[in-house]
Parts: C-alpha cells; sequence; structure tokens
C-alpha cells in the first residue's frame, strides 16, 4: 500500500515543525511542505494547481500569519485578510482535489473576552473578542465555520482544534515581538550571561495562564485526525466541531517566572513592574472534551522550558537585535 501523502501547510513554523516531526516519528506516511518561495498560499491559483498536482491524502492546516499585540494592531487588515485567503485557498483547493481529512489548528483568541473559566467550546460567540487581536480571531473562527460547512454541504471530514498558549523549539525569540515565554527565557538568559542582579518582569507577576509545548499540541492534533468519524461525530456537533487543546492546569506569571529562572540558572532576584498592564486576569481552556477522546499532555512545564531553552541557545544567532 502507498503510503498517505500528508501536507502540513505551515511546515516550517513553530507547530507545523512539530506535526512533521510527530509524522515522521510514527512513520507510515510522506509528510510535504512547501515554503512561501515555492508555494504562497494567499495566490487561489497557484494553491489550486498545487493539490491537482501533488495527490495529496490528508492536510493539516498550520499555516498563518501570527504575531503579538504591536503586530496585530499595526496590521489588522493584513492579519485578517491574510489568514482569511490561506484557509479559504487551503480549504476549497483540498475539497476540490478530493481531500476528504483536513485539520485546522486554530488559537484559543477566538473565544470572548470575558469568557468564564475555564473556557469550554460552547462559549464561541457568546461575547466581544479581545480588541487587539480580533481581526485575527475573527480568521480563526471563519476556518473553523469553513470546516463545518464543507461537512454539512459536503460530507467531508475536516476537524479543527484551538490551542492555548504554545511553546517550543522554532518559537518566536525576537526581542521585541516574541510571547511571554520566548521573552522571559531571553532575558533571563542575557541577565545570566552580563552578571545581572535582577530581571523585571511586566506586570504584578498575578494574572494565571496555561501553557502547552507545541510537541504536545502536535501529538493532541494527529491523535483528533486519526479519531474514527463515528468517534468524532459521537463528542461533537455539527455547527460546534471545534475541540479545546491545552493541560487543563494553569501558573501565575510570578511562577512561570520563578520556572524560568531555574531554567537559565539566574539566582538574582526577581522584580515584577506592576505599573505595566496584567492583561486578563487569568486565561484557562477547558479540555475535558479531547480527555474523554483518550489524549492528555505529557511534557511537564519545567521540562519543556528546559526544551525550548535548548533550542533557543543552539538558535540564538538567528535572534540577534
Amino acid at each position: 500500500m502507498d503510503k498517505q501523502r500528508i501536507y502540513v501547510a505551515g511546515h516550517r513554523g513553530m507547530v507545523g515543525s512539530a506535526v512533521v516531526r510527530r509524522l515522521e516519528a510514527l512513520g507510515g506516511c510522506e509528510a510535504i511542505g512547501r515554503t512561501r518561495a515555492e508555494l504562497d498560499l494567499v495566490d487561489q491559483t497557484a494553491v489550486a494547481e498545487f493539490f491537482r498536482a501533488e495527490q495529496i491524502d490528508q492536510v493539516y492546516l498550520a499555516a498563518a500569519k501570527v504575531g503579538g499585540i504591536h503586530a496585530n494592531n499595526t496590521y489588522p487588515a493584513e492579519f485578517i485578510y491574510d489568514n482569511l485567503m490561506v484557509e479559504c485557498n487551503i480549504i476549497q483547493a483540498a475539497h476540490a482535489a478530493g481531500v476528504d481529512k483536513l485539520l485546522f489548528l486554530g488559537s484559543s483568541c477566538i473565544y470572548p473576552k470575558l469568557a468564564p473559566q475555564p473556557m469550554a467550546e460552547e462559549v464561541l460567540l457568546t461575547g466581544p473578542l479581545e480588541a487587539t487581536n480580533e481581526p485575527y480571531a475573527i480568521a480563526k473562527i471563519a476556518g473553523i465555520k469553513l470546516c463545518e460547512s464543507y461537512n454539512r454541504q459536503y460530507g467531508r471530514d475536516y476537524r479543527s482544534v484551538m490551542p492555548t498558549n504554545l511553546y517550543g523549539p522554532n518559537d518566536n525569540f525576537h526581542p521585541e515581538n516574541s510571547h511571554v515565554i520566548p521573552a522571559l527565557l531571553r532575558r533571563f538568559h542575557q541577565a545570566v550571561q552580563s552578571g545581572a542582579a535582577e530581571v523585571v518582569v511586566w506586570g504584578s507577576g498575578k494574572p494565571k495562564r496555561e501553557f502547552l509545548h507545541v510537541d504536545d499540541l502536535a501529538a493532541a492534533a494527529v491523535h483528533v485526525m486519526n479519531l474514527p468519524a463515528a468517534t468524532w461525530q459521537a463528542h461533537t456537533q455539527p455547527m460546534l466541531s471545534h475541540l479545546n487543546v491545552g493541560t487543563g492546569v494553569d501558573c501565575t506569571i510570578r511562577e512561570l517566572a520563578e520556572t524560568v529562572a531555574r531554567v537559565t540558572g539566574f539566582t538574582g532576584r526577581l522584580v515584577f513592574d506592576s505599573g505595566k498592564p496584567d492583561g486578563t486576569p487569568r486565561k484557562l481552556l477547558d479540555v475535558a472534551k479531547l480527555k474523554a477522546l483518550g489524549w492528555q499532555p505529557r511534557i511537564l512545564l519545567e521540562e519543556g522550558l528546559q526544551d525550548a531553552y535548548q533550542w533557543f541557545l543552539a538558535n540564538q544567532d538567528r535572534f540577534r537585535g
């Protein structure tokens, strides 16, 4: 029997590269990837031609335009347009080429800003979104609804998972545009290198956040993709079909900073600048549905941070500046 040809859109990104690692570790398939120079996913004609030529069996849709608060606020048009176009082009081209199985990878930012904690799948579209990343969130919600619509009209098996805050190899450690874990790992590393006596952390340290290693997400994604259709349908609804992916456990930013200090070997003082904004007090996903489907994370936070830090040490020349 020929190996399944699986297209991983965004195969060089943090999420896509983790999916490729997982697929290669399991074997029995051929992971297909294309760089942006080889295939512009915003180009509808090019994407359609790719699917017609490559005889793809499955798709993991991990490609996206992503960024922090500054990028989302500065380029809202690009964030909504590019992400919508990528999703529309890939999902329609996959359908037209007869691809029956696709997994769309979204984000927990799809949920209302003031959603009850932990956030269950059912709170989607029940309130206003966080204003700073609304364009990105709208695009991700559209991706879920695209999958559901192709399932309802054409009988496709297109599924969606919404991960919590991710970290790990191939994360963005840029000094200005990175998220909290790579930012802290870099800051504490530099403090150790310079012999600094203290590290300043923005905010009070009291907000709570949930973090998932990207290799755990990849394992969850492959698990969900390979669930029998009857099992999937028994745990979802046609118009509420996405699943949360997380640990179901959170920690304070203070606890995170203390763990990063241990991982990087920083022994100085932690200073919390309460004059800086804290953001939402808590963001935690309800992961009961995914656990009921037989999956749970394996990588503990400190172990995962060690892995992310070692990757940064081996690749820090990419992030000079």
